[in-house]
């Protein structure tokens, strides 16, 4: 039996490769003769890095920049060493493994450092910059980036704003000249979220709860966004509220897009191309993924619901490994939560539980 083991960062408690290791030792213990391969797999967030490093040869590069509180980070990206392009994960400066749950601050979390990240990776003169923004603390629209890269946020009054997706709320004009480091530099955001940055669907109402934002602050964030798109419609002729994937991480998408014009990638496309995926998944018998909740959103796009529909296009079984489930997805689900229901144990206890939840299902083949 060959088994293709590709699942995302179970978020908050294993990084994907951690995820792929832990299936694999659970398998491992039950059928050591198996064929396990191992392509732990990213669709923009957490893991974008890993997931190319293993697939290409690649230099790791590191600047310090701010996270989404404004504390610095040493955040890491790489460089492609065939093409020279450079793949910056935006979570390493903006994402919510630097902020504890105690610390999420929705309204003035702000994507500044990811700026920061950007205009560091432009001194190597790339012809490229993939940008994967998924994980992400914010929802200020990518305001922060273009504030890192000079852009002046004003009120009516002339005042400049204070950081953060609240403040926009209040926005008038904005003060902007693309650096001239960038020219020049094409610029791709990879994922796989279709959101909009404004309305029922979009970045506030959509993920704002996923980072602390309560059902007011979700209100006052949706307005922000709204706003913002408003000016940014004014002042660049773009329909920024309706950019398609412009919701992703917070708006930031939607940030790059208006002010950089960087286009928008499947983010699980480019890994999946770079790894070799429908290669792997041709030569597997059966496909195991999975993440951390398994939810309707999971079929939209992100990593699991790809690999679930690119296993039953092959004709392949699949079955999904998560920490929680709200949905079967028409898939077999196992999941951590029916052996550990207490979600604080489940997170301390996440590889071992996974690998027992990945021996429990070995064990029925």
């Amino acid at each position: 039996m060959r088994i293709l083991i590709a699942p995302q960062e179970f978020k908050g408690s294993l990084a994907a490769d951690e995820a792929a290791a832990a299936i694999a030792s659970g398998i491992r213990s039950v059928h050591p003769d198996w064929t396990l391969d191992s392509l732990p797999m990213s669709d923009g967030g957490p893991g974008l890095l890993d997931a190319m490093r293993r697939a290409v040869k690649a230099d790791t590069m590191a600047a310090v920049a701010e996270d989404a509180l404004g504390r610095k980070v040493l955040a890491r990206y790489v460089r492609i060493r065939a093409t020279g392009e450079i793949v910056i994960e935006a979570a390493q400066a903006n994402g919510l493994l630097h902020v504890k749950p105690g610390e999420l601050d929705p309204l003035h979390a702000d994507t500044f450092g990811v700026g920061e990240l950007i205009l560091d990776a432009a001194k190597a003169e790339p012809p490229r910059i993939i940008i994967g923004v998924g994980g992400s603390a914010t929802t200020d629209g990518g305001a922060g980036m273009a504030r890192a890269m000079g852009a002046r946020f004003l009120d009516g009054a002339g005042n400049v704003l204070p950081r953060g997706g609240a403040a926009l709320a209040d926005l008038e004009r904005i003060d902007w000249q693309p650096p001239t480091v960038l020219r020049g530099i094409e610029l791709l955001v990879a994922t796989d979220v279709s959101n909009p940055l404004c309305g029922p669907d979009g970045a506030a109402r959509v993920y704002g709860p996923q980072k602390g934002a309560t059902p007011a602050q979700v209100d006052q964030l949706e307005a922000a966004l709204f706003r913002y798109a408003q000016v940014l419609r004014r002042h660049f002729g773009v329909d920024a509220a309706n950019v398609p994937g412009g919701g992703a991480a917070g708006g930031l998408a939607a940030g790059l897009a208006v002010f950089l014009g960087a286009r928008m990638q499947s983010g699980f496309d480019l890994v999946a191309a770079t790894t070799g995926f429908n290669h792997r998944l041709a030569e597997a018998d059966v496909v195991v993924t999975g993440e951390g909740r398994f939810d309707s959103q999971s079929t939209r796009g992100k990593v699991t619901g790809r690999v679930i529909e690119a296993a039953r296009t092959a004709g392949k079984p699949v079955v999904v490994f998560a920490g929680s489930s709200l949905s079967t997805g028409g898939v077999e689900v196992r999941t951590i939560t029916n052996i550990e229901p207490d979600p604080v144990a489940s997170l301390a206890q996440a590889p071992e539980l996974l690998k027992r939840v990945a021996a429990g299902w070995a064990a029925t083949l």
